[in-house]
């Protein structure tokens, strides 16, 4: 039985393909559409899904959507008509698309992707919970879904066992913790639904100075996690915006402008609301292990991207265990949706277990060479070994930073070591190097190291997998220093992996197998027996604005244009200085209209 999942049409649309249960593919639909955030209908990752399985869309059993837009259209008719006629303009702009598309997912779908068999439809938090659940290592575990708003549900409680899954409680719309972390990402001037980590990298730069004010004013919180927003002091429940002059008032300053200097008052704002997500997360999570006394807990939602949160439940919550799914977010919808019909709605036992994030594309040394050579790039081919010895080399004598293209693609918003570029994590230099000159992207975001799992807790305060770069945790070596930061010279935790550290001693890591990724795993363990050390920066393999690279195509073009020194695609190896010059007759900065 073949069952595929999508989800598209309001931000980060992706597909996965069942098959008896098995996951045989997922994508993100702008890893190959090449537009960041891309939300149409997932044409390509689902005929790269049908192509990995070798098979049609007449081979496809059912055909499952993340949401319910009856449901979801019937939240925005009510929710317009309660703030009419400040709701206007807004409604004038979502209406039209809503009724020419949005409402005729079949007819859509028909017309799109030639599909004529059975559709089912989901709700969204369901979703959510089943992508938590069902690929997770446990036989039954409490669950928690988080996110701006789905249908109507922006939080949900629930307990899966077997392969079924029941949600047992739920924060409705307006009340979102995430829609409140997104009304501060637009209020310090970053783009929402794109650039909530940023909030989140910048808060270690700041002090929660606004903490009290936002729980006084903003946020009525409870014991238990439960919550109500002071809605006098949001727009996106009716305009076309996040905020209103209000909330502007409130704290004395107007919404930042993009790109404008970060200011003492912005890095303690993102300090504040970070505080606020992690003491409401963690009183949620503590709720929910009274309520249902497991010692397993997963998650799913936009909000269980926020690694520091994710960090604190393990280190602070009551449960034994964390799972968050790898593709947290909308596009994880996707597999839950599918998981859901196959185990929740036609009763199958579950079988699969989510073990790697590696579901992609691959392409062979063969297709890479083709491409190069029809590029006339001059490049080495050598054996796999003698490769990952090279690539280690580089790295540690020279300094190199290297695009690294292996393997199949990963599923969610991380590159874990198949499309990522690399770096010596005890380099100080390769933090401002490879944030300005390669990522062009602010130079206070920080980056995460990737480890060997045997070596994690040499290293970090880490004693257990992290194999999806979604705990946050501290470094072990940790020293007091003068450093220069973007809020000034101040005294800071550093390490001797500064490259990796940030300034409050902190880290994502990422934990390696070598069952997860072999060659992965060969590069950290070459490296380390150089030198001592077993940890590399691994960020993602694209520039500010651009989606992760797919193709060899696309990470030859990245390297190209920037100031990465080395590529090693599949067993071949390219160095920049001998490379011809890269002609475009377009800017390629203007097309990542950077975000």
């Amino acid at each position: 039985m073949n069952i595929l999942g999508i989800s598209c049409f309001y931000h980060d649309s992706a597909a996965a393909l069942l098959r008896d249960g098995d996951l045989v593919a997922a994508a993100h639909e702008e890893r190959f559409t090449r537009k960041r955030h891309d939300p149409d209908v997932p044409k390509k990752a689902i005929e790269y899904c049908l192509a990995e399985a070798g098979i049609s869309m007449d081979d496809v059993d059912y055909l499952v959507f993340y949401d319910k837009p009856f449901v979801k259209f019937e939240r925005i008719l009510i929710t317009y008509l309660a703030t009419f006629p400040r709701s206007l303009p807004s409604f004038s702009k979502a209406i039209p698309v809503w009724l020419k598309e949005k409402l005729w997912i079949p007819k859509v779908l028909e017309r799109e992707l030639g599909y004529k068999g059975e559709l089912l439809f989901a709700e969204h938090h369901q979703s959510h919970a089943a992508s938590a659940f069902l690929p997770s290592p446990y036989e039954e575990a409490a669950i928690l879904t988080l996110d701006g708003v789905g249908e109507w549900a922006t939080a949900t409680q629930g307990v899966g066992r077997g392969n079924k899954l029941e949600l047992i409680r739920e924060i409705r719309f307006p009340h979102s913790l995430g829609l409140l972390y997104s009304a501060f990402t637009y209020y310090l001037g970053f783009k929402v639904n794109s650039a909530e980590y940023k909030v989140m990298g910048a808060a270690p730069y700041g002090q929660p100075k606004y903490y009290d004010q936002i729980l006084e004013h903003l946020v009525d919180l409870r014991e238990d996690g439960s919550f109500k927003l002071n809605m006098k002091y949001f727009a996106y429940d009716y305009g076309l915006t996040m905020t209103n002059d209000k909330f502007a008032a409130l704290f004395g300053h107007p919404v930042r402008q993009g790109e404008s200097k970060m200011e003492e008052f912005h890095w303690d704002m993102a300090a504040s609301v970070q505080k606020v997500t992690e003491e409401i997360v963690l009183r949620i999570v503590r709720d929910l292990h009274a309520r249902t006394g497991m010692k397993n807990l997963v998650m799913a939602g936009g909000v269980a991207l926020n690694c520091v949160a994710n960090g604190r439940v393990v280190r602070e919550g009551p449960f034994e265990n964390l799972w968050v799914q790898p593709a947290a977010g909308d596009a994880g919808g996707a597999l839950g949706a599918a998981m859901f019909a196959h185990h929740c709605v036609l009763g199958n036992p579950r079988k699969f277990r989510m073990d790697h994030a590696y579901w992609g594309p691959s392409f062979s040394d063969e297709e890479i060479r083709r491409y190069l050579d029809s590029k006339g790039a001059p490049y080495k081919t050598l054996p796999r070994d003698e490769m990952i010895a090279e690539t280690a080399r580089r790295l540690d004598e020279e300094q190199a930073v290297v695009g690294w293209f292996q393997g199949r693609m990963e599923w969610g918003p991380r590159s874990l070591g198949s499309r990522s570029i690399i770096a010596d994590s005890r380099n100080k230099e390769n933090w401002s190097r490879v944030n300005l000159k390669i990522k062009f992207r602010e130079s206070f975001r920080p980056f995460a190291p990737a480890v060997l799992r045997e070596k994690a807790s040499d290293w970090f305060d880490l004693d257990r997998e992290s194999p999806y770069m979604l705990l946050v945790c501290q470094v072990k070596d940790l020293q007091e220093q003068e450093l220069e930061t973007p809020t000034g010279v101040s005294k800071r935790l550093t390490s001797s992996m500064p490259a990796i550290t940030h300034v409050d001693g902190s880290a994502r890591v990422q934990t390696v197998t070598r069952a997860q990724h072999a060659e992965f795993y060969d590069l950290l363990k070459a490296f380390d027996d150089r030198t001592g050390c077993p940890v590399l920066i691994n960020t993602s393999f694209n520039v500010r604005g651009e989606p992760i690279v797919c193709t060899p195509e696309d990470a030859y073009l990245c390297f190209m244009r920037t100031n990465m020194d080395v590529l090693v695609l599949g067993n071949q190896i390219l160095d920049k200085r001998e490379q011809p010059q890269l002609v475009e007759d377009f800017d390629w900065r203007e097309r990542y209209a950077l975000d």
